[in-house]
């Protein structure tokens, strides 16, 4: 498989459909950071290192069941490392059936194959409201 960040990306979301948590923690670095600037109160604005990025993520499936990823675009920079991804994951919260819908934009840092940074831009109010204000997690 190649370490090129735009194909890191890609094993990223088809590990994410796949509902293989564990396999995507591990396209991150020991030291990765997901940063989530716009993250309502109460939900961290920054996840370090794979331990808490494990925690944070892993029960993902338990929240969304995201059947499909679309509209995928990558934007190469000009560090080679860096890439602006968009994109719009669709599926069902798992406690209510509820249709979920949500855009994503995303800066991510892939060195050596691995996700070193992941800075996450979505819209978590609306996320919120499909959750009925429970926990989300992108």
């Amino acid at each position: 498989m190649s370490d090129h960040p735009t194909a890191v990306f890609h094993r990223g979301m088809e590990l994410l459909l796949a509902k293989d948590m564990a396999g995507f923690i591990a396209l991150f670095a020991e030291d990765a950071v997901l940063e989530l600037p716009f993250a309502p109160p109460g939900q961290p604005r920054r996840v370090a290192g794979r331990a808490e990025l494990h925690e944070y993520l892993i029960n993902y499936p338990d929240l969304l069941d995201v059947r499909e990823i679309r509209d995928r675009t990558v934007h190469e920079t000009r560090d080679p490392e860096v890439i602006v991804v968009e994109f719009a994951a669709s599926g069902f919260v798992v406690a209510t059936g509820r249709p979920y819908e949500v855009r994503y934009i995303a800066v991510l840092t892939i060195r050596d194959g691995r996700l070193a940074h992941y800075r996450d831009y979505w819209d978590p109010i609306a996320a919120q409201e499909l959750l009925g204000g429970g926990l989300v997690r992108s």
